[in-house]
Parts: structure tokens; C-alpha cells; sequence
């Protein structure tokens, strides 16, 4: 799990190395994504929540990638450009994750009828089915949804 005073080090390192003055980093809130560049507030941010989930190479690597997309410009998204910036960098171009959220947060818990369990943040607004049971939608699959009341996180 990575320390949170050391990936706040190694973002203003980062900055500094590849960035005007005018770039900040700070740790946000998010639940389902580990980073985020910020092109309107020239700031870097990664979720505390998710930060603490990862390795120290996983987050140096969320660092890199969006470091990469504030040096690429924002209307570089993933294209050429930023894939260039970012392999300069050293960004290894890889998923981190197999798309870990802060689930424990989450207020929306999916069971299909297999046992799997699904989680969101917002009410579901149509009939989902399982993407694990079945690659196309079967309403065999049907996703059952229940709310429940989760205490705001503490970090």
C-alpha cells in the first residue's frame, strides 16, 4: 500500500522536474479512479482512497500518466502526443488495475443470480445484466440492485 506523504514527495518532484510553477498536486476524494489532471486549475490530484489500495510502483505510474497529460496539452487525450510524453517519462503504457474501485463506499450493491457482486455510486437507472456470466445481455443475468447506507469515509 502506498504512503501517502510519499506520493505527495514524488508528485511536487514531478512537477517541478516537468512543470511550470503555476501546477500544484493535492489527494481528492474519488471513488472509481485513481488520478486526474486538471487543465482549468493546472492541478494534478489522486484519489486518497484508491492511492492507499496500490503499490508505490501503481501510483508512481498514475503520477507519470497524468504528469504525461499535463505536458501533452488537453487536447491531447491518449493519442500520439501524450503517448510520446508519456513513454519519455518512463510511463509503461499498462493498465494499472483491474478496475478497483473504493467499494466499500458505495451506496448501490448488484447481485446477479451466479453470486456476483456489483457495485455503483449511482442508482442504476435500467435493468443491467452480468457482464461476467454473459457477454451480451440476458435476463438471466439481471443484475438485482439494493441500497444501502454507507458512512462518509474517513482518511
Amino acid at each position: 500500500m502506498a504512503d501517502l506523504p510519499r506520493v505527495r514527495v514524488w508528485a511536487d518532484a514531478l512537477i517541478r522536474l516537468h512543470l511550470t510553477d503555476d501546477w500544484q498536486f493535492t489527494f481528492d476524494n474519488a471513488k472509481t479512479r485513481a488520478g486526474l489532471c486538471n487543465y482549468t486549475h493546472k492541478r494534478i490530484s489522486v484519489s486518497k482512497y484508491l492511492a492507499r489500495r496500490y503499490e508505490d510502483d501503481e501510483i508512481y505510474q498514475v503520477l507519470l500518466h497524468e504528469v504525461a497529460h499535463a505536458m501533452a496539452g488537453s487536447g491531447a487525450g491518449h493519442g500520439a502526443r501524450w503517448k510520446a510524453v508519456a513513454q519519455e517519462l518512463g510511463y509503461e503504457g499498462k493498465r494499472l488495475h483491474g478496475g478497483a474501485i473504493a467499494d466499500e463506499f458505495a451506496p448501490w450493491v448488484g447481485t446477479c443470480p451466479a453470486g456476483h457482486l456489483h457495485y455503483r455510486y449511482r442508482k442504476p437507472t435500467r435493468v443491467l445484466a452480468c457482464g461476467l456470466c454473459s457477454r451480451k445481455f440476458a435476463t438471466a443475468h439481471r443484475i438485482e440492485w439494493v441500497h444501502r447506507t454507507v458512512s462518509r469515509p474517513r482518511v
